[in-house]
């Protein structure tokens, strides 16, 4: 029977949020504490647990099939393999930082300077745009404490809520990029392995439309009907039922968790009461 192999972070945030994704995706991995590969019961898949630089080789080589990874290491490892889906988990940036009682304006300040990063090509690419010469230093875990111990005047590293810039004297000066967990794949995946990563996408589209979304029920009179339809962007049409007092409807629809409140408080202005707001496990188009 044909099999999927896809790879994920073996630890981490990105680990945890990437097996929540498959469960919420109804696939069950039987897996083991330090297992490093593991199958899914109830789904033609085998996980492989991997360090997140290596994924693009294991790629290419066609050890793996698909992968579930930071945005940030395909651009700084493998900007020829293909996203197929965004998945909007474990977000962060790619930025510059300094120390704290070093005064900075602009790029130019970096020039002739030393910069200790782990994403060297992420960081040249950035800097030959900027026609700004530097010197890097390639550095394979803490980067952080480069400055503090003289190794270098800067830092480029992923930065999330910025608190372990802080934590070691450091400020965020410029945001390089931004960064997500995708989906990618190999190249050239098999007609039978193409068609396993297509039913994983339609979970996923599904989970992550769920995630996205509200479902909101409301009463509203009869004489509004027409208004409060008017803003909501349901996917095709709000659902209208009459309610036992005359005069009186309940609305049912879909609204997205962007413009939320936005249109919670304009249907409030038009009457609607008794909003009711329930969130969406999955939704399947």
């Amino acid at each position: 029977m044909t099999k999927l192999k896809i790879a994920i972070q073996k630890s981490g945030r990105l680990n945890e949020d990437s097996l929540k994704l498959l469960k919420n995706c109804g696939i069950s991995i039987d897996n083991g504490k330090d297992q490093l590969k593991a199958a899914a019961r109830n789904f033609p898949l085998e996980v492989l647990y991997l360090r997140n630089g290596d994924i693009p080789q294991y790629l290419r080589d066609g050890v793996v099939d698909v992968a579930i990874l930071g945005e940030n290491t395909l651009v700084e490892k493998g900007e020829d393999l293909n996203i197929v889906e965004r998945l909007g988990f474990s977000k962060c940036r790619v930025s510059l930082a300094v120390p704290k009682n070093i005064e900075f304006s602009s790029v130019k300040d970096l020039e002739g300077k030393r910069i200790a990063t782990s994403y060297p090509n992420t960081v040249n690419k950035y800097l030959k745009e900027q026609g700004i010469s530097a010197n890097l230093h390639i550095i394979n875990g803490s980067v952080e404490i480069a400055p503090n111990i003289g190794l270098a005047d800067a830092i480029c590293d992923i930065v999330s809520s910025g608190s372990t810039l802080f934590k070691n004297g450091l400020k965020e000066v410029i945001q390089m990029s931004e960064s997500e967990a995708v989906l990618t794949t190999a190249p050239n995946l098999s007609a039978e392995k193409q068609a396993i990563l297509d039913k994983i996408q339609f979970r996923i589209q599904s989970v992550l439309r769920g995630q996205n979304s509200k479902y909101i029920l409301l009463n509203a009179p009869n004489e509004k009907i027409d208004e409060i339809i008017s803003l909501l962007p349901g996917m095709k049409s709000p659902t209208v039922i009459p309610l036992a007092q005359e005069g009186w409807s309940s609305v049912h629809t879909v609204i997205g968790k962007r413009k939320f409140w936005d249109i919670i408080d304009a249907l409030k202005e038009k009457g609607a009461e008794g909003i009711l707001v329930v969130p969406i496990e999955k939704m399947v188009l």
